[in-house]
């Protein structure tokens, strides 16, 4: 749930876990600040909440959900690295998983060209958006609207709340995005009628320059396009869908309310012996590995350089 208490703290994962080199993933800040729920972490973007709770599902697990919002899981290999958008991804494949939240689960495929008349003015071609049923329905109503709250914090208080302030409008809902070394900078987000992606980068990869960011790049372009996209259309907001509660400000599954759900991950890592093999990554629910000694870390890493 969005109260669920997730560790902010380090990690490491050796070339069996990650399927590449061994890992030890920071923030963006490089601090790291302890347990915090997961509507904390994702508004503050923490790389270590995001890496743990996909450790926790399953990272095959991952794989296989996303491509319920449009993406291609052979083209996100099922290591904990997704959790930081390691796979490949266009801007068009974006606007499409990110309007699942914005449709309320329901998922649309996109279109281009939405009339063609004539000289004349006769329509050649009229398409109309198609019909939200269930045979379209790629995740649960509840799932959604639980989304679109976390996603809409970030835009009040996160690290887009440039978006709220500036557009004067609480409904907005996205998420910024940086790769390593500022390579690549997104925001994708949405009103409940519009969901835009705004991507920078090179053709050539390289540094977009020092320290830059999705909030200081992309955002800003993305409010000047809103600014106009939105104008004169009235503020939507979502209503809560059956089987939803809201307790104390938070928004629970009905079953997970009350304590009733996981109430935190990483917070108490299990006692582990040198001997002892790092827990599997794709198993659900699989303890979370915590920093080895540091000349087992120093070992590792030294069979890197050679």
């Amino acid at each position: 749930t969005p109260a669920t208490v997730v560790n902010d703290a380090p990690l490491f994962f050796d070339a069996g876990v990650t399927g590449g080199q061994p890992w030890e993933p920071k923030n963006y800040d490089g601090n790291f600040d302890g347990p915090m729920n997961l509507r904390t972490g994702l508004k503050k973007s923490k790389n270590m909440i995001s890496i743990r709770i996909l450790q926790s599902i399953g990272a095959k697990y991952a794989q296989e959900w996303i491509t319920r919002f449009g993406f291609e899981a052979e083209k996100h290999p099922a290591y904990l690295t997704m959790a930081l958008g390691a796979g490949s991804v266009t801007p068009m494949q974006m606007v499409t998983g990110y309007s699942v939240f914005a449709n309320g689960g329901y998922g649309v495929n996109p279109y281009l060209i939405t009339k063609v008349s004539d000289q004349r003015g006769n329509v050649l071609l009229d398409t109309k958006p198609p019909v939200l049923d269930e045979s379209v329905r790629r995740i649960d109503a509840r799932n959604a609207f639980v989304m679109d709250s976390l996603l809409q914090e970030i835009t009040r208080s996160g690290t887009a709340a440039k978006a709220q302030a500036m557009l004067k409008r609480p409904d907005l809902f996205g998420k910024t995005g940086t790769t390593n070394d500022s390579i690549d900078t997104w925001f994708v987000g949405f009103q409940p009628t519009l969901v835009a992606a705004v991507w920078m980068g090179y053709d050539t990869p390289k540094k977009l320059g020092d320290k830059e960011t999705g909030g200081g790049l992309s955002l800003p372009i993305w409010i000047n396009f809103m600014e106009y996209a939105l104008k004169d259309v009235p503020i939507t907001q979502y209503q809560a869908p059956e089987g939803v509660v809201n307790l104390n400000g938070e928004w629970y599954y009905e079953e997970y309310a009350q304590g009733a759900g996981i109430s935190s991950i990483g917070v108490q890592a299990p006692e582990a012996s040198a001997e002892q093999p790092a827990s599997g990554a794709s198993q659900p629910g699989g303890a979370i590995q915590v920093l080895p000694p540091t000349d087992e870390r120093k070992r590792i890493l030294d069979l890197f350089k050679n």
